[in-house]
């Protein structure tokens, strides 16, 4: 309600009818009105209202910066995985062969099918894990393996450190394992071979199947091309799954943690 609109409202008496002249002038109360007593806006205490439709960017929490995004790991980096042999069914299941008995283990074991002929080697892709990994079976015949494994290499930019290559080994017990990161030639001539078409590179990872030595004077060239008898395939069954393993943890976890694993002498009591 205004002010003017309630004094309008309010009725005095007239002090000039004959009526009010009658009684004395102190019956009647002092009116005194002040035009300076309408107050205005400006006199009204400061009321502060407080917007709460106000938009996020007004706030304070509005200044902070977004959180960066971390960074994309890069993608893991594939694997090359050579098992040695001879090629043709003269040489199935011989001791020279048992490069390639563990590729097709480590093949059957993951799920990559080795059904193409490339390189000239027998050749599959798949996977460990998330880890892109190539199987080869070279079939150069073993004299020749540097052959096939330079041309794999060479193609698909591989590091040396990526590559593994599997093969028998004389000096080792039967059925022993043994993961290297760098080496020799040992006299095997599979090795041999790569080595030269790596350009004399001897600084890629090896693991070494130890199939035992001939016995007596028995020649070293034919003790390496006889089969297994059936007690030491039952023994190369624990030697596979160790091998696989090894695979496993190289390929997902890096060489320290698997040449560990492999070369400790509990891993295979693990498995007995």
């Amino acid at each position: 309600m205004k002010l003017s609109s309630s004094i309008s409202s309010i009725r005095f008496p007239n002090f000039n009818s004959p009526f009010v002249k009658s009684y004395p002038s102190s019956f009647f109360p002092s009116f005194k009105f002040s035009t300076t007593s309408k107050r205005t806006m400006t006199q009204f205490p400061n009321f502060s209202i407080k917007n709460t439709n106000s938009s996020p960017a007004n706030t304070a929490d509005s200044q902070v910066a977004p959180p960066k995004p971390k960074p994309t790991p890069p993608p893991p980096r594939p694997w090359l995985i050579v098992g040695l042999g001879n090629p043709g069914k003269k040489y199935n299941g011989t001791r020279h062969n048992v490069g390639f008995e563990m590729v097709d283990a480590i093949a059957e074991a993951e799920g990559i099918p080795i059904n193409t002929v490339n390189f000239k080697a027998l050749f599959g892709k798949g996977f460990i894990g998330n880890v892109p990994v190539m199987l080869a079976k070279p079939q150069t015949f073993m004299n020749s393996s540097g052959e096939s494994v330079g041309a794999i290499v060479s193609y698909y930019k591989i590091p040396l450190k990526q590559v593994l290559v599997i093969f028998d080994d004389l000096d080792l017990p039967f059925a022993k394992l043994r993961l290297l990161p760098k080496g020799g030639h040992g006299g095997h001539n599979g090795m041999r071979s790569i080595i030269d078409h790596f350009k004399g590179s001897r600084d890629f990872p090896r693991l070494r199947i130890g199939i035992g030595r001939p016995p007596g004077r028995m020649d070293a060239v034919n003790f390496v091309l006889r089969p297994f008898n059936k007690q030491e395939r039952e023994e190369l069954g624990f030697t596979f799954q160790h091998g696989i393993e090894a695979v496993r943890i190289l390929s997902l976890e890096g060489f320290d943690k698997s040449a560990t694993y492999v070369n400790s002498a509990k891993a295979m009591e693990q498995l007995g």
